[in-house]
């Protein structure tokens, strides 16, 4: 690798709800440089969650987070002419950026509905366990119990 690596540039907090996290999601959502589009996304998701589940949009927001962040996940190597799935611990910077994508793709494959309404489905659900970006951390931490025996190879 050539130079130094790029330092890290403080996020700044988002307008509604002053949360770096949240601002980080809507950077996540937005395509094309359109961040307008993406706040109005996130923050029409966080409205239509405070009118079906009467709860604050935040705590559904943080419990979503938290039950799809992977801890587990493989990373391949070549160790012998063979490819080995290694188990690794997801760093924690990892873990936030695995949880958004996975819920953001999970919500924009479903069909038949605006993207508001489908990231808050999505987010509803995970913050009770259930939902599409549940069952990928699911997967990805079967794969990394069943490749356990590869893990002195890290």
């Amino acid at each position: 690798m050539r130079g130094k690596a790029a330092s890290r540039r403080a996020l700044t907090l988002d307008s509604k709800f002053n949360s770096t996290l949240i601002e980080k999601f809507i950077n996540h959502v937005m395509q094309r440089g359109k961040k307008s589009v993406a706040q109005k996304i996130v923050y029409g998701a966080f409205a239509i969650i405070q009118e079906k589940s009467k709860q604050d949009p935040l705590t559904v927001f943080d419990a979503a987070m938290k039950n799809v962040a992977p801890i587990l996940e493989v990373k391949s190597r070549r160790i012998g002419g063979a490819n080995y799935q290694i188990p690794i611990e997801v760093r924690s910077d990892r873990r936030i950026a695995l949880a958004m994508r996975w819920i953001i793709d999970a919500a924009a494959n479903k069909k038949g509905k605006p993207m508001p309404e489908k990231l808050a489905q999505e987010l509803l659900e995970a913050s009770m366990n259930q939902g599409d970006a549940v069952k990928k951390r699911a997967d990805v931490h079967r794969m990394a119990e069943a490749n356990r025996a590869f893990a002195h190879f890290a």
